[in-house]
Protein backbone atom coordinates (compact mmCIF):
# COMPACT_ATOMS: atom_id res chain seq x y z
CA UNK A 1 0.00 0.00 0.00
CA UNK A 2 1.62 3.43 -1.38
CA UNK A 3 1.56 6.09 0.96
CA UNK A 4 -1.72 7.71 -0.20
CA UNK A 5 -3.58 4.89 0.36
CA UNK A 6 -1.98 4.50 3.83
CA UNK A 7 -3.12 7.89 4.90
CA UNK A 8 -6.77 6.94 3.66
CA UNK A 9 -6.78 3.72 5.22
CA UNK A 10 -5.97 5.37 8.74
CA UNK A 11 -8.71 8.49 8.32
CA UNK A 12 -10.90 6.02 7.31
CA UNK A 13 -10.49 3.82 10.57
CA UNK A 14 -9.99 7.10 12.98
CA UNK A 15 -13.73 8.24 11.40
CA UNK A 16 -14.87 4.48 11.95
CA UNK A 17 -13.45 4.59 15.60
CA UNK A 18 -15.49 7.82 16.07
CA UNK A 19 -18.82 7.08 14.71
CA UNK A 20 -18.62 3.77 17.20
CA UNK A 21 -17.78 5.67 20.09
CA UNK A 22 -20.40 7.96 19.54
CA UNK A 23 -22.85 5.33 19.21
CA UNK A 24 -22.11 3.32 22.05
CA UNK A 25 -22.38 7.05 24.33
CA UNK A 26 -25.88 8.07 22.71
CA UNK A 27 -26.79 4.05 23.82
CA UNK A 28 -25.25 4.54 27.16
CA UNK A 29 -27.21 7.71 27.74
CA UNK A 30 -30.31 5.87 26.68
CA UNK A 31 -29.80 3.21 29.24
CA UNK A 32 -28.31 5.94 31.87
CA UNK A 33 -29.60 9.50 30.78
CA UNK A 34 -27.28 12.13 32.30
CA UNK A 35 -28.70 13.78 35.35
CA UNK A 36 -27.58 16.37 37.57
CA UNK A 37 -24.65 15.19 40.32
CA UNK A 38 -26.22 17.23 42.84
CA UNK A 39 -30.38 17.12 42.63
CA UNK A 40 -31.02 14.28 39.52
CA UNK A 41 -32.78 16.79 37.34
CA UNK A 42 -31.88 15.53 33.68
CA UNK A 43 -28.88 17.14 32.16
CA UNK A 44 -26.81 17.71 28.78
CA UNK A 45 -23.63 15.96 29.94
CA UNK A 46 -22.60 12.93 32.90
CA UNK A 47 -20.69 14.46 36.07
CA UNK A 48 -22.88 17.92 35.38
CA UNK A 49 -24.96 20.25 37.92
CA UNK A 50 -28.22 21.68 36.40
CA UNK A 51 -28.52 25.27 36.21
CA UNK A 52 -30.71 25.49 39.28
CA UNK A 53 -27.37 23.41 41.65
CA UNK A 54 -24.89 25.65 39.69
CA UNK A 55 -26.72 28.97 41.01
CA UNK A 56 -26.95 27.44 43.85
CA UNK A 57 -23.11 26.97 44.60
CA UNK A 58 -21.38 29.59 46.51
CA UNK A 59 -17.75 29.29 45.83
CA UNK A 60 -14.92 30.42 48.21
CA UNK A 61 -13.20 33.65 47.04
CA UNK A 62 -10.79 36.32 47.28
CA UNK A 63 -10.52 38.40 49.76
CA UNK A 64 -10.31 36.00 52.39
CA UNK A 65 -7.92 35.57 55.73
CA UNK A 66 -4.04 34.18 54.53
CA UNK A 67 -4.34 31.12 56.84
CA UNK A 68 -7.49 30.10 57.52
CA UNK A 69 -9.50 31.22 54.18
CA UNK A 70 -11.91 32.99 56.08
CA UNK A 71 -13.66 34.91 53.92
CA UNK A 72 -13.69 38.70 53.81
CA UNK A 73 -16.87 40.86 53.35
CA UNK A 74 -14.41 43.37 52.15
CA UNK A 75 -11.44 43.58 50.71
CA UNK A 76 -8.28 44.27 53.46
CA UNK A 77 -5.20 43.59 51.67
CA UNK A 78 -2.99 40.60 51.61
CA UNK A 79 -1.93 38.45 53.95
CA UNK A 80 -4.34 40.01 56.59
CA UNK A 81 -5.34 37.49 59.18
CA UNK A 82 -9.14 36.75 60.85
CA UNK A 83 -9.55 37.21 64.20
CA UNK A 84 -9.85 33.79 64.83
CA UNK A 85 -6.46 33.06 62.98
CA UNK A 86 -4.79 35.67 65.41
CA UNK A 87 -5.88 34.64 68.78
CA UNK A 88 -5.99 30.99 67.69
CA UNK A 89 -3.57 29.80 65.68
CA UNK A 90 -4.12 26.17 64.40
CA UNK A 91 -2.04 23.45 64.06
CA UNK A 92 -1.40 23.06 60.45
CA UNK A 93 0.09 26.14 58.09
CA UNK A 94 -3.06 26.74 56.06
CA UNK A 95 -6.60 25.96 54.80
CA UNK A 96 -8.21 26.43 51.52
CA UNK A 97 -11.49 25.05 50.99
CA UNK A 98 -13.76 25.17 47.20
CA UNK A 99 -17.20 25.71 48.37
CA UNK A 100 -19.41 26.49 51.08
CA UNK A 101 -21.14 23.41 52.94
CA UNK A 102 -24.87 24.44 51.44
CA UNK A 103 -27.72 22.97 49.23
CA UNK A 104 -25.88 21.55 46.35
CA UNK A 105 -22.57 21.36 47.50
CA UNK A 106 -23.76 19.31 51.05
CA UNK A 107 -25.82 17.01 48.49
CA UNK A 108 -22.63 15.88 46.71
CA UNK A 109 -20.70 15.23 49.70
CA UNK A 110 -23.49 13.19 50.47
CA UNK A 111 -23.87 11.75 47.91
CA UNK A 112 -19.96 10.84 47.49
CA UNK A 113 -20.01 10.23 51.36
CA UNK A 114 -22.98 7.98 51.57
CA UNK A 115 -24.47 6.76 48.64
CA UNK A 116 -20.99 5.45 47.29
CA UNK A 117 -21.35 8.31 43.92
CA UNK A 118 -16.94 7.52 43.72
CA UNK A 119 -17.31 9.16 40.46
CA UNK A 120 -17.95 12.35 41.77
CA UNK A 121 -15.03 12.45 43.13
CA UNK A 122 -12.93 13.71 39.58
CA UNK A 123 -15.38 16.22 39.55
CA UNK A 124 -14.35 17.48 42.98
CA UNK A 125 -11.01 17.15 42.96
CA UNK A 126 -10.96 19.52 39.92
CA UNK A 127 -13.01 22.14 42.27
CA UNK A 128 -10.73 21.56 44.71
CA UNK A 129 -7.46 22.43 42.67
CA UNK A 130 -9.45 25.31 41.45
CA UNK A 131 -8.96 26.42 45.17
CA UNK A 132 -5.48 25.68 46.22
CA UNK A 133 -3.87 28.96 46.26
CA UNK A 134 -0.52 27.12 45.41
CA UNK A 135 -0.28 24.72 48.21
CA UNK A 136 -1.09 21.45 46.11
CA UNK A 137 1.43 22.96 43.42
CA UNK A 138 4.07 23.60 46.38
CA UNK A 139 3.77 20.54 48.20
CA UNK A 140 6.04 16.97 48.47
CA UNK A 141 2.99 14.69 48.31
CA UNK A 142 -0.62 14.46 49.09
CA UNK A 143 -2.20 12.31 51.62
CA UNK A 144 -5.73 11.90 53.22
CA UNK A 145 -7.65 11.98 56.56
CA UNK A 146 -7.63 8.05 57.49
CA UNK A 147 -10.69 6.16 58.56
CA UNK A 148 -10.46 3.60 61.43
CA UNK A 149 -10.35 0.20 59.48
CA UNK A 150 -13.40 -0.82 60.95
CA UNK A 151 -15.53 2.00 59.70
CA UNK A 152 -13.57 1.48 56.39
CA UNK A 153 -14.50 -1.95 56.15
CA UNK A 154 -18.29 -1.23 56.67
CA UNK A 155 -18.40 1.90 54.03
CA UNK A 156 -15.92 0.16 51.75
CA UNK A 157 -14.37 3.38 50.58
CA UNK A 158 -12.75 6.81 51.99
CA UNK A 159 -14.32 9.51 50.68
CA UNK A 160 -11.67 11.50 51.63
CA UNK A 161 -9.20 9.47 50.36
CA UNK A 162 -10.92 9.29 47.02
CA UNK A 163 -10.67 13.18 46.41
CA UNK A 164 -6.73 13.04 47.70
CA UNK A 165 -6.73 10.01 45.21
CA UNK A 166 -7.89 12.68 42.37
CA UNK A 167 -6.03 15.66 43.63
CA UNK A 168 -3.12 13.60 43.51
CA UNK A 169 -3.56 12.35 40.02
CA UNK A 170 -4.61 15.68 38.53
CA UNK A 171 -1.19 17.60 39.46
CA UNK A 172 0.86 14.78 39.16
CA UNK A 173 1.61 14.92 42.85
CA UNK A 174 2.71 11.93 44.68
CA UNK A 175 -0.31 10.67 46.67
CA UNK A 176 0.45 8.61 50.29
CA UNK A 177 -2.79 6.70 51.50
CA UNK A 178 -1.71 5.45 54.54
CA UNK A 179 0.98 7.44 55.57
CA UNK A 180 -1.49 8.07 58.18
CA UNK A 181 -3.51 5.69 60.52
CA UNK A 182 -6.54 6.13 62.72
CA UNK A 183 -5.59 3.75 66.14
CA UNK A 184 -8.52 4.99 67.84
CA UNK A 185 -12.33 4.30 66.72
CA UNK A 186 -14.14 7.78 67.29
CA UNK A 187 -17.96 8.37 67.42
CA UNK A 188 -19.31 10.68 64.64
CA UNK A 189 -18.01 14.28 64.92
CA UNK A 190 -21.82 15.45 63.61
CA UNK A 191 -23.71 17.48 65.90
CA UNK A 192 -20.53 17.68 68.62
CA UNK A 193 -19.36 21.10 70.09
CA UNK A 194 -15.83 22.21 69.19
CA UNK A 195 -14.61 21.00 72.67
CA UNK A 196 -16.42 17.29 72.38
CA UNK A 197 -15.24 17.12 68.56
CA UNK A 198 -11.59 17.93 69.75
CA UNK A 199 -11.91 15.38 72.87
CA UNK A 200 -13.01 12.71 70.21
CA UNK A 201 -10.10 12.93 68.04
CA UNK A 202 -7.63 13.11 70.68
CA UNK A 203 -4.73 10.45 70.39
CA UNK A 204 -6.93 9.06 67.37
CA UNK A 205 -4.00 9.38 64.85
CA UNK A 206 -0.52 7.93 64.15
CA UNK A 207 2.23 7.94 61.63
CA UNK A 208 1.87 4.62 60.15
CA UNK A 209 5.50 2.74 60.79
CA UNK A 210 8.62 3.23 58.78
CA UNK A 211 7.17 6.85 56.97
CA UNK A 212 9.18 9.00 59.16
CA UNK A 213 11.51 9.61 55.63
CA UNK A 214 8.04 10.45 53.90
CA UNK A 215 7.46 13.58 56.51
CA UNK A 216 10.47 14.85 57.88
CA UNK A 217 11.36 18.51 55.81
CA UNK A 218 8.29 17.82 53.51
CA UNK A 219 6.02 20.07 52.54
CA UNK A 220 2.55 17.96 52.73
CA UNK A 221 -1.29 18.67 51.69
CA UNK A 222 -3.89 16.53 54.08
CA UNK A 223 -6.97 16.48 52.09
CA UNK A 224 -10.80 15.84 53.84
CA UNK A 225 -14.09 16.12 52.35
CA UNK A 226 -15.25 19.05 54.64
CA UNK A 227 -14.01 21.18 57.63
CA UNK A 228 -16.33 22.17 60.11
CA UNK A 229 -14.32 23.14 63.06
CA UNK A 230 -10.86 21.96 62.36
CA UNK A 231 -10.55 19.25 64.79
CA UNK A 232 -10.09 16.12 63.06
CA UNK A 233 -7.32 17.93 60.71
CA UNK A 234 -5.42 19.49 63.29
CA UNK A 235 -4.82 15.95 65.09
CA UNK A 236 -3.38 14.99 61.67
CA UNK A 237 -1.70 17.97 61.45
CA UNK A 238 -0.26 17.73 65.11
CA UNK A 239 1.29 14.22 64.36
CA UNK A 240 3.00 14.86 60.63
CA UNK A 241 4.14 18.15 62.76
CA UNK A 242 5.40 15.92 65.26
CA UNK A 243 7.51 13.79 62.80
CA UNK A 244 8.84 16.68 61.33
CA UNK A 245 6.73 18.00 58.53
CA UNK A 246 8.04 21.55 57.33
CA UNK A 247 4.49 22.81 56.25
CA UNK A 248 0.86 21.23 56.25
CA UNK A 249 -1.88 22.46 54.36
CA UNK A 250 -4.56 21.66 54.61
CA UNK A 251 -7.32 21.47 51.33
CA UNK A 252 -11.14 20.40 51.58
CA UNK A 253 -13.74 20.26 48.85
CA UNK A 254 -16.26 22.08 51.41
CA UNK A 255 -16.43 24.12 54.48
CA UNK A 256 -19.16 24.82 57.17
CA UNK A 257 -19.44 28.40 57.64
CA UNK A 258 -22.00 31.14 58.31
CA UNK A 259 -20.97 34.11 57.63
CA UNK A 260 -18.00 36.53 56.20
CA UNK A 261 -16.04 38.70 58.23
Amino acid sequence: MDETGSSLFKSIASRSEALALGAIGAVGNLIFPPVCAACGRGTGSHRALCTQCWSDIRFIERPFCAVLGTPFSHDLGDGILSPEAIAHPPDFDRLRSSAFYTGAVRNLVHALKYRDNTHLAVMMAGWMLRAEDGMVSQCDAITAVPLHPTRLMARRFNQSAELARHVARLSRKPFLPGLVRRRKRTIQQVGLTRAAREDNVRGAFTLAPNSEDLVFGKRIVLIDDVYTTGATVSAVARVLKRKGAADVSILTFARVLDETI
